[in-house]
């Protein structure tokens, strides 16, 4: 099926493109009976459509060529001056045996009632046809680049739909998980407990409750976000889920004070952690332990979140990626950074699972204050 539409696509083109020349050869063709008709020397529209159409098929012909040529050297800021000599070279040579070939043709159909020779009729030609041949293929340069111009620019519009609907997913996943009846519903169990228990830690439960989804609000929209600013909406985060598991949960973090400003994807952390919770944490009976770390290597933020659990043994890699929060997060990752990114889900050394995330060091925002 794909090869099917490619070949459809392709037999479009050249259908489009053999149209606009038909349309350049009566355009002209109109042109010049009018002209003749002006001057007092009338000249049938269907020998001027034949003299064009000969000419637009030529350059029909040729289009392959000057497409070829238009890419391999685009009118772009780095190399601008190079590529106007080459298609000004290039142009004139393309002209002159164009305006041959065509000589030869009209010649060999007996359409120069003069009798003219190749090297008269040619002269003639290149006297009063070689700029407008010269400029027919500039033209062709300049349409080439205008429809390239504007395809990248479709797709760099595409790419960031795309990536507005992945951060969207994003967001609406990490409330979604906020929001789980389960989640909710063993959050406000533990708050009723420490009611009557501790008052203070139920009251901070319920403000960490509020500051994570106001923090998942005031985010809407935004692709990256300062590191600071994602370890304080999952520091809201871990907060709860401590609560939930008790002395079932530890957690570690070794984050450089040099890349707390760096720029990070929104909600890129949570989606590992909650994961390294359900996976690693959560099944087991004995105490879980996920570490979070950040620092910066060869110009790129590293970061890792690793758990004590069973690791890959019991979870093949497939299955992990194929949940929403790491599948979201690997699209995300190809969105904003393409090639310029590492996202590594492996045993980790000592047991357990480690996801490593590397994504370019870029310091753009400024700190805020942590809650």
């Amino acid at each position: 099926m794909l090869g099917k539409a490619i070949a459809q696509r392709f037999w479009l083109k050249w259908i489009l493109i053999g149209a606009g020349w038909t349309l350049f050869a009566v355009f002209f063709a109109s042109q010049l009976v009018v002209n003749r008709a002006y001057a007092g020397r009338p000249l049938y529209f269907g020998r001027a459509l034949a003299v064009w159409l000969i000419c637009a098929f030529i350059w029909l012909a040729a289009t392959p060529l000057v497409l070829w040529l238009s890419r391999r050297f685009p009118l772009d800021r780095h190399r601008w001056m190079t590529s106007i000599l080459v298609h000004l070279v290039v142009g004139t040579l393309l002209s002159l045996l164009l305006l041959a070939v065509y000589v030869l043709i009209t010649l060999a159909l007996g359409m120069d009632s003069g009798r003219q020779t190749f090297m008269q009729a040619f002269r003639a030609q290149l006297v009063g046809g070689f700029h407008s041949e010269l400029l027919t293929y500039l033209m062709v340069i300049g349409l080439t680049h205008g429809i390239d111009y504007y395809r990248k620019y479709r797709e760099r519009e595409l790419r960031a739909l795309q990536l507005e609907t992945r951060l969207a997913h994003a967001q609406l996943d990490a409330l979604k998980m906020q929001l789980h009846p389960h989640f909710l519903f063993n959050t406000l169990n533990s708050i009723s407990v420490l009611m009557s228990e501790d008052v203070v830690a139920a009251r901070r439960m319920l403000t960490r409750m509020s500051e994570l989804l106001r923090a998942s609000l005031e985010n809407v929209g935004r692709h990256e976000v300062s590191l600071r600013e994602e370890l304080d909406f999952l520091k809201n985060y871990l907060e709860i889920e401590q609560t939930r598991f008790h002395d079932r949960l530890a957690v570690r973090m070794e984050i450089e004070p040099g890349v707390l400003d760096a720029r990070v994807p929104n909600l890129i952390l949570q989606p590992l952690v909650e994961n390294a919770i359900r996976h690693g944490i959560a099944p087991r009976a004995q105490q879980g332990l996920i570490e979070i770390s950040a620092a910066r290597e060869d110009g790129m933020v590293e970061l890792k979140v690793r758990d004590n659990g069973p690791g890959l043994q019991s979870n093949a890699p497939e299955s992990l990626t194929k949940g929403i929060g790491l599948s979201n997060t690997q699209a995300r990752l190809n969105q904003l950074y393409g090639e310029r990114h590492r996202f590594e889900l492996k045993d980790a050394t000592g047991g357990g699972l480690e996801v490593v995330i590397a994504i370019p060091f870029q310091n753009g925002f400024a700190a805020t204050d942590q809650a």
